[in-house]
């Protein structure tokens, strides 16, 4: 049975109680309106712990002013019961109040050079800010062995990595294998925002992804591989943001430079912004 815990005194007597037991606390941060994606991060973090904590939290330093905080569907109920029936032990519900005690103007930030400022960084300024200051809060609230990040949100476990080394926190990062519906389209809560056509369409991000792969393995030029992904999209009723190919720190990779590299799409759809990557090796 999942407790579900909204007051910090009583979370970090549960993990205090964990850790004098010797037990080996995992971690899970989400925004809630959970789906199998999420799930299997749970899933993930048993394997590499005793007790798993999820948090369930709408973080609204990281969305922009023209994003979709007020409209992010919040479902505590059926959350809970998925994260139980997946193996976690702790749902953390916290307010906006005790994650930012001092108010979301007055707050302190945590901003992380150089990789956060491209690609996502780019087309949503100030979003990784969010991100690293809300995983910071969360890392000290939960204190965890170790935390799992799903891999589609690719420059985002990117970012925490660098926090996390920088800042020293003591936990071992975990990056999970993105879960994917059948038709390819990479598992998100915005995918609800699809209609059933557009859901059918989205997919094409992912054979988009493909066909990156296999144009820079067979030795097309990155520019001319980006170039027809971004003509690809368009082609296909999506309006890009970007279609990259980069290094794993998101560097750009020389010509003819072999070794592991990442393709990474930002596109909407409708009123519908999606993101995909595909790790390879050249």
């Amino acid at each position: 049975m999942i407790e579900t815990i909204s007051e910090l005194a009583a979370l970090r007597e549960r993990v205090s109680q964990w850790h004098r037991e010797g037990l080996r606390v995992g971690f899970v941060p989400t925004m809630g309106n959970l789906h199998e994606g999420h799930f299997s991060l749970v899933s993930l973090a048993r394997q590499h712990a005793d007790r798993v904590v999820a948090s369930v939290f709408v973080n609204p330093t990281q969305f922009g002013p023209n994003e979709d905080f007020a409209r992010y569907p919040r479902t505590p109920e059926a959350d809970a019961k998925g994260l139980g029936a997946a193996g976690c032990d702790v749902m953390w519900l916290p307010s906006v109040e005790t994650m930012y005690p001092y108010g979301v103007e007055a707050t302190v930030h945590v901003q992380v050079p150089a990789v956060s400022e491209t690609l996502e960084g780019a087309h949503r300024p100030g979003h990784f800010d969010g991100v690293a200051t809300v995983v910071s809060r969360l890392f000290n609230q939960v204190q965890p062995d170790v935390a799992v990040f799903g891999r589609k949100d690719y420059q985002q476990l990117a970012v925490i990595r660098y926090m996390v080394r920088d800042l020293a926190f003591p936990v071992e990062l975990i990056g999970a294998d993105i879960v994917r519906e059948a038709n390819g389209l990479a598992m998100s809560s915005r995918n609800q925002y699809l209609s059933p056509q557009e859901r059918e369409q989205a997919a094409a991000i992912h054979r988009c992804l493909q066909a990156m792969r296999e144009s820079v393995q067979a030795g097309r030029t990155r520019e001319a591989v980006e170039a027809q992904a971004r003509e690809t999209l368009v082609t296909a009723g999506f309006e890009p943001d970007y279609a990259v190919v980069r290094r794993p720190d998101l560097t750009e990779p020389g010509a003819g430079e072999g070794g592991a590299q990442v393709a990474l799409i930002a596109a909407r759809l409708g009123r519908t912004r999606l993101i995909d990557n595909l790790e390879f090796m050249v």
